[in-house]
């Protein structure tokens, strides 16, 4: 099956890839794909159903026996093919991101699309120390694979999140059932079509399309499926903790976040106007977004005012414009999505937070359908304001004050969340002391840095389990003890 260009009329996507095979959908009908450039319907997928699901998890629970007894080798000759196989479809990959997502072309080609290549990359290279086995005293300790995994990725980062849960996923010899978001979902159809050019053996991934509450949560209910990888919501994620708990199934949740970057009196104004747009990076739809700045308050109003004329310099393009350059934002994802954020952005204002750039409506000079948000700030927040606690998911930034460094550690460890922070400082080893004391699964000390060997996860209501390298393998691997006998006591 190949998919039309994009830039033709709507087109109907209306298959599963099940047990190797384009199958059709046993759900009610199709899901409309937006434009977020200008609300139009670029594409129509398949609404699938639990009697899909369960067609999935039945090929993914039959190609579970051969597909674990194969070797390291082979299975790590698959990833080689299946990344193969991308690199030829990766341009067809950004340009749907760019319909679909509404990711400057750029930062699709650029961000986006290489993220699935860089995940498979980093998990062959993990492979080749990985300790796979180690023998402790009389006892041999084995890693062995979990069995059917049900992987749940989200809009945001599509290519990010597939290919960090299925790389891990495949070389530990698990099979795989993945639903990707109904919002985002032609990308993953691209995915399928290049498990099947990489001559996957059927029944090792599935991919069925179709909305969360039905298709999410039946993976997590179905006896088959032994552990659910999921990355979204906290409130999602909590749903598809209860509902694997009835039959104690594994699940692994990266979930949401309401960073917080420490600013502290000795920091450069460039350290400053970096950790205050960060926010603006994927147009502020990143789980790990620091959304809060923490700013000394003798620096107080100079921080505002850097932060202001970084935003007020943000250039907001539509994804397609041929001027857009790497660090362009674009439109939010979804009209639901942009009424969430004008949402936030009036409670702000009832709060009494004071709005010195942006604000409700879209930007004057782009298609009024689309889903263009102001890159919006509120200084003089407090802690307790709505804003400052809930996530967002777009490009809205919160400068809280504080008057000592133990109130900024309080502040920024004030929340339910703790996926990320960030701490900027002309003193290093200052940083790193404050970093060490902040509750989040990764922090920023002086820079915003990515690295797919080190782990990605939270704490608290953030998540549970870390995805990237090692980390994110030995999430998919079960750890059993083969107790041999005991010679010396012989």
């Amino acid at each position: 099956m190949k998919i039309l260009e994009m830039k033709s009329v709507s087109r109907v996507l209306g298959k599963h890839f099940i047990n190797g095979l384009w199958v059709a959908s046993k759900g009610p009908g199709f899901i409309n794909v937006y434009n977020p450039n200008d609300g139009s319907v670029v594409a129509q997928v398949a609404c699938g159903s639990e009697e899909d699901i369960d067609d999935a998890v039945a090929a993914a629970a039959g190609a579970f026996e051969s597909w674990s007894k194969t070797t390291l080798a082979e299975r790590e000759k698959y990833l080689e093919r299946i990344n193969l196989e991308y690199s030829k479809r990766q341009k067809d990959i950004a340009d749907a991101l760019v319909h679909e997502l509404g990711a400057p072309r750029p930062f699709a080609e650029k961000v986006q699309a290489k993220m699935f290549s860089l995940h498979f990359a980093t998990t062959l290279a993990v492979s080749k120390n990985y300790e796979w086995s180690k023998t402790i005293g009389n006892t041999l300790v084995v890693r062995e694979p979990i069995g059917v995994v049900g992987a749940i990725t989200p809009w945001n980062w599509p290519l990010n999140q597939i290919g960090a849960k299925l790389a891990p996923a495949l070389l530990a010899g698990n099979t795989v059932v993945l639903k990707p978001s109904e919002i985002t979902p032609i990308n993953a159809f691209i995915i399928a079509q290049v498990m099947e050019a990489a001559g996957l053996p059927p029944g090792v991934v599935n991919v069925v399309f179709g909305p969360g509450p039905k298709c999410g949560e039946r993976l997590a209910t179905h006896p088959h499926v032994d552990m659910v990888s999921f990355t979204g919501s906290t409130r999602v994620g909590a749903r598809l903790h209860v509902l694997g708990a009835d039959s104690i199934k594994i699940v692994r949740t990266e979930l949401g976040g309401k960073s917080a970057t420490i600013v502290c009196d000795d920091a450069t104004e460039e350290q400053i106007k970096v950790m205050a747009a960060h926010i603006l990076n994927n147009t502020g739809q990143s789980c790990n977004g620091l959304g809060r700045l923490l700013a000394p308050r003798s620096r107080y109003q100079e921080v505002c005012a850097i932060a202001k004329s970084a935003f007020e310099n943000q250039d907001i393009v539509a994804a397609d414009d041929t001027s857009a350059k790497i660090s362009s934002i674009g439109p939010v994802a979804s009209q639901m999505q942009f009424d969430k954020i004008q949402g936030y952005i009036k409670k702000g204002i009832e709060e009494g937070a004071t709005l010195i750039t942006g604000g409700l409506g879209k930007p004057s000079h782009l298609p009024q359908s689309g889903y263009f948000v102001k890159p919006t700030v509120f200084c003089d927040v407090t802690n307790d304001m709505v804003v400052a606690r809930e996530e967002i998911f777009g490009p809205v930034l919160c400068i809280i004050p504080y008057d000592n460094l133990e109130e900024a550690i309080t502040i920024a460890n004030d929340t339910v969340y703790g996926l990320n922070n960030a701490v900027v400082s002309a003193d290093e080893t200052k940083a790193v002391g404050i970093a060490r004391r902040l509750k989040s699964g990764q922090v920023q000390v002086n820079g915003i840095t990515s690295n797919p060997l080190a782990p990605f996860g939270g704490y608290k209501q953030s998540g549970i389990g870390r995805e990237w390298g090692s980390f994110g393998l030995d999430d998919f691997l079960q750890i059993k003890a083969i107790n041999l006998p005991n010679t010396a006591s012989l």
